[in-house]
């Protein structure tokens, strides 16, 4: 199966620490990786981990940092296609001190900033499945428009959401996501904030199926503007180690299992939830894709 991944991509330095450092303090690290990060770009590492073909479309540059974030999707097996190959500006950095007694985690980041960028002007390839993840937007909107079938990473709200939730089959959202048009009026049971009013939200406008996660809590699925069908699909109890870039595997793992087309969606969010325990069992960016099975 050929995937498409379009979205951001980072230089991620990933320090493990026993506690937190508080304001004006250091503490020493553990441990520390670097690896290419950003929502799409971990994604298409566990969709190739899983043995798609996985090209990802996003903004790296001529900077030296971009060096480390092809390095590394080469070596983990993700082509990357760069709309900003000649730009001298560094790439996103994203500072991430993982807790080692808990797996949590902290994020500085700024992602794409104000850096604007265009698909390409060949096109995009074609692909049986596309993610976006609404970083980089005129890209974001260019991979929306041109997909077979359409995944959306929304991780939280981003405005270019108005223009592709259309286009998306599933849309997958965190537990912190909020729709800016909060719930459909048309739809009495749902109370501002829930997961009800999220997806009413997001269904007021286009016929998407949508999945919420919550962490180790349940994942929450709605089917399609007609259809009442909702559930929920039980999460694997693992301890964890480090949930840094979890939410990214689970994207990842679910554009497989929707491109393969021979799951429903509640299976489907089984296996990219499988996937998702998996990451979080292990500390580092990488090394738990030997994991696999």
């Amino acid at each position: 199966m050929r995937l498409l991944f379009a979205g951001l991509a980072t230089v991620d330095l990933v320090q493990r620490v026993e506690r937190f450092p508080g304001p004006d303090e250091k503490v020493q690290s553990a441990s520390v990786d670097v690896a290419a990060g950003g929502p799409a770009a971990n994604a298409a590492v566990t969709a190739a981990a899983l043995g798609a073909t996985v090209t990802l479309v996003s903004a790296v540059g001529s900077h030296p940092l971009g060096n480390l974030v092809r390095a590394d999707l080469a070596a983990h097996g993700v082509t990357l296609i760069d709309v900003a190959a000649d730009s001298p500006e560094p790439p996103p950095v994203s500072a991430v001190t993982v807790l080692a007694s808990t797996g949590e985690r902290t994020i500085v980041s700024r992602n794409a900033g104000n850096r604007a960028v265009a698909a390409p002007a060949e096109g995009l390839p074609d692909a049986d499945l596309t993610l976006v993840d609404g970083h980089h937007p005129a890209l974001a909107m260019a991979a929306a428009r041109s997909a077979r079938r359409l995944l959306v990473d929304a991780g939280s709200w981003r405005p270019v959401f108005a223009d592709i939730f259309p286009y998306a089959e599933v849309v997958a959202c965190s537990g912190d996501f909020r729709h800016p048009a909060g719930a459909h009026e048309a739809d009495s049971t749902a109370t501002a904030g829930t997961d009800e009013a999220v997806a009413a939200a997001i269904r007021s406008t286009s016929s998407t199926d949508v999945v919420i996660t919550h962490g180790p809590e349940p994942v929450r699925w709605f089917r399609a503007a007609g259809s009442t069908t909702a559930g929920t699909v039980a999460v694997p109890k693992v301890v964890a180690v480090d949930t840094a870039g979890a939410g990214d595997a689970f994207h990842g793992a679910l554009a497989v299992a929707l491109a393969r087309g021979d799951l429903d969606l509640p299976a489907a969010i089984g296996y990219a939830s499988r996937i998702a325990a998996i990451r979080v069992m292990h500390a580092g960016p990488r090394a738990w894709l030997s994991h696999l099975p």
